[in-house]
C-alpha cells in the first residue's frame, strides 16, 4: 500500500523546511557578499530579505555584522526565526508582510530573494509590484539578488527533484514534482512531499501550489516594465560570483543581479 501523506503546508513546519535548505547557507551568504562588492554602489551594510522563511540567511548575515531586516507572510516562519536569533544572541528586524505590498521608511544597500520564491507571484502585476517595492526600498546603487528557475515550455513530462538532509536524529527527505508548464496560462503545478524520520516515528507531509512561469524573453520584458532597476548581470545557482553568464533558456537556474538606478 502506498504511503499516505498528510495535506499540510510545509511552510507551517519551519524546522523541516530549514533542514532541507540549510546546506547552502554559507555558500549563499558568501555569494551575496561578493555580489555586493562586485556590483553594488551603495556601501552600507543594511540588508533586506523578502520571504525570509526560517531565517537561516537572516541569522548568517546578522552573524557577519549586517543590519538585517526580513519579512515573511507566514507567522510560523517568523516565530521560528525569532527563536533562532535569540538562541544565537543575534538581532534582526522581522515583519509580517506580503511580497507585492511592502514599504519601509529606511533604505537598504542589499536585498535578496532566492530559491524561486518570487514565482509565487502569479500575475504580471504582482511581479512588477514586488520589483517596484524592492526598488523603492533600496538606496540608489543598491543591489537586488533575485533567484528562480526558468520554465522549459517544450517539456511534456513531469520532472522531479529529491533531497535528503539530516540534523541530529532527524532525517528529512524532500521530493518535489513539477508538472509541464502551461505557456498560455503562465502556470506550473508543483507538489512537495516531506518524509520526516525521527526517533518517535515517521511523519509524511504533502503540499500543492502553483508557480508563475518564465522563459528568458519573458524575464527581459518583465524587467523592461520596471525601469527603476538596471539588470547588470546574471548568475546561476552554482553561486560563483566570478562567473557571470548570459540570460538564456539553455540554463534554467537563474540569479538576476539588479541595481537600483
Amino acid at each position: 500500500m502506498p504511503a499516505k501523506f498528510e495535506n499540510v503546508d510545509w511552510y507551517d513546519s519551519p524546522q523541516y523546511y530549514d533542514i532541507v535548505f540549510a546546506a547552502d547557507t554559507v555558500l549563499e551568504c558568501d555569494f551575496l557578499e561578493q555580489i555586493r562588492e562586485r556590483y553594488g554602489r551603495s556601501r552600507g551594510k543594511r540588508v533586506l530579505e523578502p520571504a525570509c522563511g526560517s531565517g537561516r540567511l537572516v541569522e548568517e548575515m546578522a552573524r557577519r555584522g549586517y543590519a538585517v531586516t526580513g519579512f515573511d507572510h507566514n507567522p510560523h516562519m517568523l516565530s521560528y526565526t525569532r527563536t533562532r536569533l535569540a538562541r544565537a544572541g543575534l538581532r534582526a528586524r522581522l515583519c509580517e508582510m506580503e511580497l507585492d505590498g511592502f514599504r519601509f521608511r529606511q533604505r537598504f544597500d542589499l536585498a535578496h530573494c532566492l530559491v524561486s520564491t518570487f514565482k509565487y507571484l502569479l500575475t504580471e502585476r504582482a511581479a512588477a509590484g514586488h520589483l517596484q517595492c524592492t526598488a523603492r526600498a533600496l538606496e540608489v546603487g543598491g543591489i537586488y539578488v533575485l533567484g528562480f528557475h526558468l520554465s522549459e515550455y517544450g517539456s511534456t513530462l513531469k520532472t522531479r527533484e529529491r533531497w535528503v538532509q539530516r540534523r541530529g536524529a532527524t532525517t528529512v527527505t524532500c521530493n518535489t514534482q513539477f508538472w509541464p508548464p502551461d505557456r498560455r496560462r503562465r502556470i506550473e503545478r508543483v507538489r512537495t512531499r516531506l518524509t520526516v524520520q525521527e526517533p518517535a516515528g515517521i511523519a509524511r507531509y504533502e503540499t500543492h501550489w502553483k508557480f508563475r512561469t518564465y522563459d528568458a524573453g519573458q524575464v527581459r520584458r518583465m524587467l523592461q516594465a520596471v525601469p527603476e532597476f538596471d539588470h547588470v548581470a546574471t548568475h546561476d545557482f552554482s553561486y560563483q560570483a566570478e562567473s557571470p553568464r548570459e540570460l538564456h533558456d539553455d540554463r534554467l537556474d537563474t540569479v538576476l543581479i539588479l541595481r537600483r538606478v
